[in-house]
């Protein structure tokens, strides 16, 4: 499950309060090895998920990336001018602690267990190093796509080189799956979906392809809607994962043959539990059809119950929930 690792966990919170700060929790490997272990070993999950974040490409380019309480991620806005000054050689060998992360864990981790690693998409990242913090509409990131044309282009460009560098590094370094987060796919009309999502995307799929790393790629185009169709086909992900907002019996059959798809739990019913959850959880596994992996349509929040978890992994093993 997406943040399967994280503050729902007791045990997460006790090695988290032993970190300087969150940047400082993701670049020690010991403690970040440990936290994405933990939900492997708590709930006997098929896989574990690399504990990092999606704004560590920035801190490898050059720019300052903070986590303050109770905001989130905040980053000085990227300019026109700026984006000439990012250091975009070298900026994966800056973030080369998460590739140890990313072998102790394999180390620790059962054979039978698969370990994804993961970037954010450069559309997603792009966002917020122009926007300096998450918004709800992206406007301004938007309207930066739309006037400066060029420099957008440059700046995904950086992200497209460094992530598809930092995905070959981390496949090296054991990772046996390998995701892009596109979280911020949705309102985008679809000329720029292409330009903004579908390019960058295909670039880094095709990057990390003639490295030699044949390893599977899921891509999370999150609130795409209709796009997520064209970027199934035109990126040559391996799999698609799909928000909670997507029907998957309805994209099913307009994806390609075979292709698998991850999804869609609300973590809403996560959140409340007992028939509510056992319902949602009934209603993904009656309308997946073909080639399906369960996951959540989000991640998990930090006031999910340890309880519904359990229940879900239950339900889907063994049909038999025991929800509360």
């Amino acid at each position: 499950m997406m943040r399967q690792a994280g503050r729902h966990l007791p045990e997460y919170m006790e090695v988290r309060d032993t970190a300087k700060n969150f940047i400082d929790f993701c670049f020690t490997p010991e403690k970040a090895a440990k936290v994405t272990l933990q939900p492997v070993t708590r709930y006997d999950m098929d896989a574990a998920i690399l504990f990092a974040d999606i704004l560590l490409i920035p801190i490898g380019l050059g720019r300052d990336v903070k986590f303050v309480k109770g905001i989130g991620p905040v980053l000085d806005p990227l300019s026109v001018e700026d984006i000439s000054k990012l250091t975009i050689e070298g900026a994966a060998n800056r973030v080369s602690s998460v590739y140890e992360t990313v072998s102790k864990v394999r180390k620790n981790l059962s054979k039978d267990k698969a370990l994804i690693g993961f970037c954010g998409g450069p559309w997603t990242v792009a966002t917020y190093m122009i926007e300096g913090r998450g918004s709800p509409t992206k406007e301004i990131a938007k309207r930066f796509a739309y006037e400066n044309p060029k420099a957008m282009d440059d700046l995904l460009e950086a992200l497209v080189i460094s992530s598809a560098e930092y995905l070959i590094h981390q496949a090296k370094s054991g990772a046996d799956v390998l995701k892009i987060f596109e979280s911020w796919a949705e309102g985008l009309a679809p000329d720029l979906f292409q330009r903004l999502v579908i390019k960058p995307t295909q670039k880094i799929v095709s990057i990390v392809r003639e490295a030699g790393i044949n390893k599977p790629i899921i891509g999370f185009p999150r609130g795409a809607g209709l796009n997520a169709v064209e970027y199934a086909k035109a990126t040559n992900v391996t799999a698609l994962a799909i928000g909670t907002d997507t029907p998957m019996d309805k994209i099913r059959d307009q994806l390609p043959s075979n292709m698998p798809y991850q999804g869609n739990l609300d973590p809403l019913a996560l959140r409340i539990g007992g028939s509510v959850l056992e319902q949602a959880v009934q209603n993904v596994i009656n309308t997946a059809r073909g080639p399906h992996i369960f996951n959540l349509g989000h991640g998990v929040t930090p006031d999910v119950k340890i309880e519904n978890v359990h229940a879900v992994i239950n339900h889907i093993r063994t049909g038999v929930g025991n929800y509360v």
